[in-house]
């Protein structure tokens, strides 16, 4: 199997408003989020590709006028607005334009991952 990745950052804020007031993530607050795309095949292309990596400029555009510099709570719709659910909204997006799509993983800090992989 071959694999490919592709990261991507974004900053943005989000509450988590179901916690107890006193837990620091439902305090309105804000991440610097990275976001890593997985694609992964058995095959390679005509060119040697699992996927040009030209093709996820359809997701920058995506994460930059959509998520940048933006409340996710309300981009989403939802006041669930976790890394986990991150990770499997953008896989979601992804798997549709990129059936190569195997992974999502999203950071919050340099020390935390949440991973969606079906």
């Amino acid at each position: 199997m071959f694999r490919i990745t592709k990261e991507f950052h974004f900053s943005a804020s989000h509450q988590l408003t179901s916690l107890p007031p006193d837990h620091q993530c439902a305090r309105l607050h804000g991440h610097n989020y990275i976001v890593v795309v997985e694609l992964s095949g058995g095959e390679l292309d005509e060119h040697g590709f699992v996927r040009d990596y030209q093709d996820l400029a359809a997701l920058k555009h995506y994460i930059d006028e959509t998520f940048d510099h933006r409340h996710l709570n309300d981009v989403l719709g939802h006041d669930r607005v976790t890394a986990e659910c991150l990770a499997r909204h953008f896989y979601d997006w992804c798997k549709v334009r990129l059936p190569q799509t195997s992974a999502v993983r999203v950071s919050e800090t340099p020390k935390t991952w949440a991973e969606y992989r079906p």
